[in-house]
């Protein structure tokens, strides 16, 4: 232990998990910002002096600050200001509508309303909402409601318009525009979403709201650093100046590391590369990650690329958004850069054109630390995962997705393939030390039901989705601590509570390591969030 230092704040009389190998202590010092020691609370006492702060926790859990490695941080802070077209928010098509109905009854005439979060297999009607229905909802407004994944999306007439889109516009690459007996039926997926998005840029400022909106949410839940999984995608780079911006200012509550969009048309990579925006560039608050392309969609959208067809669907594998030669190019393009690649794959297809790109960049300019991850990879085949092991690659999901859309994929892949998806035991039990995230806004960024998933695989109507992929308590949080750190090559500065991490932790009213399941689901609260041992989040 440390002599002559005294400790800036004491966290005593609690039940800290440091981390899976480090197990519980009873209390911890921080100074600097950091963790200074940990033990028993007499032990620690050592270190307080005249101007300590301490903190009874009073036999309450903590653990590192969690790390929710994939979400859209300023999609979130923005998408927190739309109409909430969840299924617990609007169960029915009708009450969607309503919702719909009831914002343009607030918003000037012609205003851009945005909704997100609609699932067709949750609604009364099984159905996607249609052009029709959003111009009966809102006539005098343009309109664009998103399904929860992200990757279609609904416009009504007065949004296509402004779009420019007609029956007539050509299909962007990747990309489906829906007609139905020749007309536009306001379906968009995947790519062709971005042309109406580009009718609706939003200015610098909603950025940086949405960055410090997102961040502060982030907090209450004892998150503490995240993964923004498509910096560009909203505003290209416009994104990475908001986010110097909202550091800058003071408006930057989360550490976040910034994955750069690389998809071709919309790349900002070029643009970075030129500013000298490197994997590892900035510091442990704000520092650039990888760079992400999109191969697939989603499975409950039936646009995650599968190497047999959907249920029902013998013609549909869903969607392939690039071609091999072409994916192969750009990941090997940026490897040879030096930067780490966190490519989006969710369906077997996708997966096996991403190991292969991946390998082949290896072989040719080997890395054996680059650690390139598997955005989701939701249903990788036992092969994949061996050959994931083989070349360091690190499988990334978001297991609130069992809980939200598992009962999805079965309903659109049958048993067979949608019980077993997102294997994160199987991962752990290889060492391929997977970490967890939501998505969010895919998602709520809400950790309770992801925990709640890992350790039960339960979806949220209680189908258990393969008993054997569960995870014991502390590897569910390892999977949202160490692990998160790991695949952010940021694991010597956080995701355990030892000696030298910054002190970000998390405080909570249960006891994570021994609280019934159930009660982590829907009775647990996050308390207390400290970022680098500063208060940021108190609730108590």
């Amino acid at each position: 232990m440390a002599i002559g230092i005294e400790a800036e704040l004491i966290l005593t009389n609690g039940r800290i998990w440091r981390g899976r190998e480090e197990g519980v202590s009873e209390a911890l010092a921080v100074w600097q910002g950091k963790v200074l020691a940990t033990g028993s609370s007499a032990d620690i006492s050592n270190l307080k002096g005249p101007r300590t702060e301490v903190i009874d926790l009073e036999g309450r859990f903590a653990t590192p600050g969690l790390i929710d490695n994939h979400l859209h941080l300023i999609a979130t802070g923005m998408a927190m200001g739309w109409v909430d077209a969840s299924p617990a928010a609007a169960p029915t098509l009708a009450a969607l509508m309503k919702q719909v109905s009831d914002r343009a009854a607030t918003t000037q005439k012609g205003g851009w309303i945005r909704a997100r979060g609609y699932d067709q297999v949750k609604l009364d009607t099984g159905r996607h909402p249609t052009r029709d229905d959003l111009d009966r909802a809102a006539p005098d407004h343009p309109v664009l409601l998103t399904r929860a994944c992200g990757h279609v999306s609904i416009a009504n007439t007065r949004a296509l318009e402004l779009a420019g889109i007609t029956e007539t516009t050509a299909v962007p690459e990747g990309g489906v525009i829906g007609l139905t007996n020749g007309c536009l039926n306001g379906f968009l997926a995947e790519n062709a979403q971005n042309l109406v998005r580009a009718a609706m840029p939003p200015a610098a400022e909603e950025l940086i709201d949405g960055i410090e909106r997102a961040g502060k949410h982030l907090l209450s839940f004892g998150i503490t650093s995240c993964m923004d999984a498509a910096v560009g995608q909203v505003s290209g780079f416009a994104e990475i100046q908001a986010y110097e911006m909202a550091k800058l200012s003071g408006r930057l509550p989360v550490r976040v590391w910034l994955t750069l969009l690389g998809d071709p048309g919309v790349s900002i990579v070029e643009d970075c590369w030129r500013a000298g925006l490197l994997s590892g560039a900035g510091d442990d608050m704000l520092r650039v990650g990888g760079v992400k392309v999109f191969l697939d969609g989603s499975a409950g959208g039936r646009t995650a690329w599968m190497t047999k067809p959907y249920q029902g669907e013998p013609d549909n594998i869903g969607v392939q958004m690039l071609p091999d030669a072409e994916v192969e190019a750009v990941v090997k393009a940026c490897h040879d850069r030096g930067y780490q690649m966190v490519c989006h794959a969710i369906g077997d297809g996708a997966i096996e054109q991403l190991i292969t790109a991946y390998e082949k960049a290896l072989a040719a300019n080997p890395d054996p630390d680059r650690r390139h991850r598997i955005e989701h990879c939701g249903f990788p085949a036992p092969e994949q995962n061996a050959r994931m092991k083989a070349a360091g690659i690190l499988p990334a999901p978001q297991m609130a997705f069992i809980h939200d859309f598992g009962d999805s994929y079965i309903s659109v892949l049958g048993e067979e393939r949608g019980l077993p998806s997102y294997p994160i035991g199987t991962w752990m039990r290889m060492g391929l030390k997977p970490s967890t995230g939501s998505d969010s806004p895919v998602c709520s960024p809400d950790p309770f039901p992801n925990l709640h998933a890992m350790i039960t695989r339960e979806t949220g109507k209680g189908t258990v989705m393969q008993a054997s992929e569960r995870l014991s308590r502390e590897e569910a949080l390892q999977a949202y601590t160490e692990f998160g750190a790991y695949s952010q090559k940021a694991e010597a500065v956080k995701g355990r509570l030892v000696p030298g991490q910054w002190a970000d932790i998390a405080v909570f009213d249960n006891d994570l390591l021994a609280a019934p399941a159930e009660a982590i689901l829907s009775d647990t609260r996050c308390l207390l969030t400290l970022l680098a041992g500063r208060v940021v989040h108190d609730a108590r």
